[in-house]
């Protein structure tokens, strides 16, 4: 049984998230951490860009996607958790950049908070993804 998306009637269709998503009984289920602007090296990347900082929080979910045998089209949830001062629209046009043309995105939640685990951090991703 496939993964199902749920758009209804009614309600905004957005080409970057769904409304809802019902997983199969026996689907195979991989949890991503937050992923933040942390390189290979363990050093904080581009401090005070929340473009640059989504963009190498992207590349870090794609990593353990990939590690996992999955991809971005597997995704069915993304939570985006944000310092409260960003600005919402730059970190959501790298996730609209990274997504593409793809069809069937995953639903997308976003969050303001005070602050992250470090400072430096403007953005962290967590999500979750079925294998294929």
């Amino acid at each position: 049984m496939p993964v199902t998306r749920l758009n209804p009637e009614g309600m905004y269709r957005s080409p970057v998230f769904s409304q809802g998503i019902i997983l199969p009984a026996n689907a195979r289920i991989l949890l991503i951490g937050g992923q933040n602007s942390v390189n290979a090296q363990g050093e904080v990347v581009a401090r005070g860009d929340v473009v640059r900082q989504t963009e190498q929080a992207l590349v870090n979910l794609q990593k353990v996607l990939e590690a996992a045998g999955a991809g971005l089209e597997d995704l069915v949830k993304v939570t985006i958790i944000m310092q409260q001062d960003i600005d919402l629209n730059a970190a959501f046009g790298a996730w609209m950049a990274v997504w593409g043309q793809r069809t069937n995105p995953p639903t997308v939640s976003a969050f303001r908070v005070p602050s992250l685990s470090n400072p430096d951090f403007l953005i962290e991703i967590e999500a979750q993804a079925v294998l294929p």
